[in-house]
């Protein structure tokens, strides 16, 4: 069965970095475009960024771009999310997603909490 399991949260100062990996198994990874979510206390869950099955195209939210970069490894059906300049408000429960037909599956998440 589809499994992701997420890593890499923890509590980081402001300005500060953070590598999160999900790895995924069950499935073909590298037929599939994988993304990364999250949910900050009290909030909905927001779609951070996303890439396609080769890594080819990536996309993030604005609140994101120029600080966080995604990427995978399809020989370790694994994918990242690298945050750099780490904010107050990038506080959040992150998930890592997939769409599989028609299915979505979720991770149980990974905390980063970004404080001083």
């Amino acid at each position: 069965q589809v499994q992701l399991v997420e890593s890499g949260g923890g509590l980081v100062q402001p300005g500060g970095s953070l590598r999160l990996s999900c790895a995924a198994s069950g499935f073909t990874f590298s037929m599939y475009g994988m993304s990364w979510y999250r949910q900050a206390p009290g909030k909905e869950r927001e779609l951070v960024s996303s890439i396609t099955s080769a890594g080819g195209s990536r996309s993030y939210t604005d609140s994101v771009k120029g600080r966080f970069t995604i990427s995978r490894s399809n020989a370790k059906n694994t994918v990242y999310l690298q945050m750099n300049s780490l904010r107050p408000e990038d506080t959040a429960v992150y998930y890592c997603f997939l769409r599989r037909a028609g299915v979505d599956y979720w991770g149980k998440g990974t905390l980063v909490t970004v404080s001083s």
